[in-house]
């Protein structure tokens, strides 16, 4: 994980902010175990396996950290995955209020590199503006290096701003958060956040999102579910895209699923192209009913407080949440 390698220290800028970055990125790891655990556990991290027993493989996954350092014990790697992880999901939580305020849905896209995020958010968008009521959208790009996602974005009329990472394997809280107020999306609206390619490091890291949404395109394997479990398990909503390649490909839709709610039983599917469109009705069903509970929630929260000026003892109650907001 990510406090093995100490990934994007240093590396991550957000448009706008120049050569200076706006700020200094943490090395991040998984939530794994507690520290006591760690403490108690055998300082050795290699073990020899056969998939998940046997002989002929190498585990360095093996502990409460689920993973391996040269030269820190199990107990170290632990305690600076839940320091960096603690501290990261106070800006999540700061995130998520600034967000349920507006009534803004947002939605964090994950997969591998090249699974069609950036060309399912560009039909996604083409969709929500042809409505009889368009959605307004905002799109956060997350991209080691260059700008071309945002661009594409852009071309839709719809507002995007590219973060870049350097070395970084995802995108954080904090990051998501200078993001946000730089785009100010409008009330009501959707925020997509499409993460750094990578199916392991994003898994751990809220960014304050309603929902993860794990994109698997058919030419990448049935069997990434089982591979790469911490995504599936972390996502809401797992889209199977390309499905418009699927007569030439020798893959199997329906084990990929089974494969995926053994990792996730909770987990809901859809199976569409970004090409064609097909299985897109499915998609923005899923997607609208989300934004209404997330409008009703913020109609709600505005009944109350409307109330509680009517109560003055109800409203000295509601006063810190009256006033909340992000922190800086």
């Amino acid at each position: 994980m990510c406090n093995v390698c100490g990934c994007g220290s240093g590396e991550t800028r957000i448009e706008g902010e120049g050569a200076k970055p706006a700020y200094r990125w943490a090395p991040v790891g998984c939530r794994q175990a507690t520290r006591a655990q760690a403490e108690a556990a055998p300082p050795a991290s290699v073990h020899a396996a056969g998939g998940e027993a046997g002989e002929g493989s190498l585990h360095f996954g093996h502990g409460p950290a689920g993973a391996h350092a040269p030269g820190m014990s199990q107990a170290q790697m632990v305690k600076i995955e839940q320091d960096i992880l603690a501290k990261n999901d106070g800006f999540a939580a700061d995130n998520r209020r600034w967000l349920a305020e507006r009534g803004v849905l947002a939605l964090n896209l994950v997969s591998s590199p090249g699974s069609g995020k950036t060309s399912l958010l560009v039909r996604t968008i083409a969709a929500l503006q042809s409505l009889p009521q368009p959605v307004p959208v905002s799109v956060v790009e997350g991209d080691q290096r260059t700008s071309f996602d945002a661009e594409r974005i852009r071309a839709t009329g719809a507002p995007a701003l590219q973060i870049n990472t350097g070395k970084g394997c995802h995108l954080d809280a904090r990051m998501v958060g200078i993001a946000m107020e730089r785009l100010a999306p409008p009330e009501g609206g959707v925020l997509f956040v499409e993460n750094v390619g990578n199916l392991v490091c994003p898994a751990a890291f809220d960014l304050g999102e309603a929902a993860k949404v794990v994109v698997l395109s058919v030419t990448e394997g049935e069997d990434k579910p089982l591979k790469y479990p911490d995504m599936f398990a972390a996502a809401s909503l797992m889209l199977v895209n390309k499905i418009d390649l699927l007569p030439h490909l020798n893959f199997d839709v329906n084990k990929t699923i089974e494969f995926a709610l053994r990792v996730n039983p909770r987990l809901q599917v859809i199976s569409l192209s970004a090409s064609t469109g097909e299985g897109f009705e499915a998609w923005l069903d899923w997607l609208l009913t989300r934004r209404k509970a997330a409008r009703i929630a913020r109609a709600e929260r505005l009944a109350g407080l409307r109330d509680a000026a009517a109560d003055p003892v109800a409203e000295a109650d509601l006063e810190p949440a009256a006033n909340g907001g992000r922190a800086g």
